[in-house]
């Protein structure tokens, strides 16, 4: 995340974006129930223009 939107920006996204990959969740939120870390970043990389060496 930090490397996709830098040190401030990240937090901002995984606190207060919905993803609706993710079920109308935050990031934050979907890693707090229990969703795996790869599942929430490939709900990222759909949402965002993330560079394919990030993959």
């Amino acid at each position: 995340m930090k490397q996709q939107f830098g040190d401030g920006y990240a937090e901002s996204v995984a606190k207060d974006y919905v993803l609706a990959e993710l079920g109308g969740r935050t990031i934050d939120r979907a890693l707090a129930e229990g969703e795996s870390p790869k599942r929430v970043w490939q709900a990222v990389v759909a949402t965002f223009d993330v560079p394919q060496t990030l993959h």
